[in-house]
């Protein structure tokens, strides 16, 4: 009789839960698109986006921003170190 009375509860709670999710699932769509349309909208508002210029097939582009930099100093972390290596044929 125990055992009867588990599997009647599980059935019973598996279609309580499966009626309750196609009651919240679309109210949880609908938050998870209004949370991901304020996103995008704060993306491009963001004073730092810039749109990039069209660039043609073929043109050369040079990035003066990143000229601008102050030179660093030798131990910059990310310069990296030089590695000496040779081809192999």
């Amino acid at each position: 009789m125990g055992f009867l009375r588990f599997i009647l509860i599980v059935i019973i709670v598996y279609y309580v839960a499966k009626f309750i999710m196609r009651l919240l699932a679309p109210l949880m769509a609908k938050k998870m698109m209004e949370k991901a349309a304020e996103n995008f909208e704060k993306q491009f508002k963001n004073p730092y986006y810039k749109e990039k210029p069209q660039v043609k097939e073929g043109q050369t582009v040079i990035d003066k921003k990143s000229q601008e930099k102050k030179p660093s100093s030798g131990n910059d972390s990310t310069t990296g170190e030089y590695v000496d290596y040779e081809e192999i044929d």
